[in-house]
This record gives structure tokens, C-alpha cells and sequence, in this order.
């Protein structure tokens, strides 16, 4: 997988043939295609991968925070934490995988982590901790398209890896801000 990162990552998922990454990762061409039928298999199982880890400390970790912004904060931080320090990987979750909506259909994972999300939501609504007066669907994606264009941003850019975890809290604090059971103060005329 290391290996298909790189290599999609520098040439491109279309213009990427197996034997390519095959011979990134010093191996044959049937050795590749004992594991992924596809080259189009591989990317599904890396994304599937990388949000597998997602919903694996969503599922061990989150619970134990306090409360539903807690939660939401250490989902954030957790989801641009596995990009930072890797921006190959970083380009392929934001470009490549983007250019096909079937792939990500393909990949069970990402909508079990996008439900995981509105769930926690949910229960912030239902505890009075998140506004109720907004659709958790909506908010959970709109968490997750933030959060995917900063991905985007740093993975296209020259920023240092911390500009990532520096992105994760302001991001944080704009959907957090807005998901507030309080109105915000509106800001002083100029």
C-alpha cells in the first residue's frame, strides 16, 4: 500500500498501471494481483484502510471524552492527524479518490465513518450540548467537507506538517462555534 501511495501520488491514479506500483514496492506483477484484483481494488482498500483507523478511535476513544464537542474536537484533530507528515497520502484521500464517486461508494467504511459522526452529533443535540435546530446529516458532512478541503489546501501547498494540526483547531473552533446551543454575538459595526 506504501507503495501505490507514492506511485499514485506522483503519476496519477489513471495514468498508474500495476506494474508500476509492483515494481515501487519490489515485488511482481502477480504478487500485486494476488491481494487487489484491481488497481481500482487498491485504492478502494487503501481508503477503506485509513478510515478503518478513523472508526477504530472513534469507537475506542471518543466515548470516553466528556462530551459531544470534546468528541467532535478529537474526531477533527484525529482525521487530519493521520494526513499530517504525509502528503502523498494526503493528495490521494483529497484528489484521487474524489475524481470517482463510485470509488468512494466502493468503500463501506466512509459512510459508517460519516454516520458515526451525525451520531454524535445527534446525541449532542439530544443532551442540549449541539444546537438541535440543524440537520446532524448536514452538519456531520459539512464537518467532513472542511475538513477534506483543508486536506486539500495542505496536501496542493508547501505548508510544514504543523500547519495541518494548526488548521485541525481553527476549523474546530469555526464548526464548533456554530454548532453552539448559544447565539454567537454578532460582531461590533467597524
Amino acid at each position: 500500500m506504501r507503495a501505490a501511495i507514492h506511485v499514485f501520488a506522483n503519476h496519477g491514479y489513471h495514468q498508474t498501471r500495476i506494474s508500476d506500483i509492483a515494481r515501487a514496492a519490489g515485488v511482481a506483477d502477480g504478487t500485486i494481483y494476488l491481494y487487489f484484483p484491481s488497481k481500482e481494488e487498491l485504492l478502494v482498500s487503501l481508503l477503506d484502510d485509513r478510515v478503518s483507523k478513523l472508526l477504530a478511535f472513534m469507537q475506542r476513544d471518543v466515548p470516553k471524552l466528556a462530551n459531544a464537542p470534546e468528541r467532535l474536537r478529537a474526531i477533527i484533530d484525529m482525521q487530519l492527524g493521520l494526513l499530517e507528515g504525509d502528503r502523498e497520502l494526503a493528495e490521494i484521500v483529497t484528489i484521487i479518490v474524489r475524481q470517482s464517486s463510485r470509488l468512494i461508494k466502493q468503500a463501506p467504511t466512509f459512510v459508517a465513518y460519516l454516520d458515526a459522526i451525525e451520531c454524535i452529533i445527534q446525541q449532542g443535540q439530544q443532551s442540549g450540548e449541539l444546537r438541535s435546530d440543524i440537520s446532524a446529516s448536514v452538519a456531520a458532512r459539512a464537518i467532513f467537507g472542511a475538513l477534506d478541503g483543508t486536506a486539500l489546501t495542505w496536501a496542493l501547498g508547501r505548508a510544514e506538517p504543523a500547519a495541518l494540526a494548526r488548521a485541525a483547531r481553527q476549523v474546530g473552533d469555526i464548526l464548533l462555534r456554530g454548532l453552539c446551543p448559544e447565539p454567537l454575538p454578532l460582531p461590533s459595526p467597524p
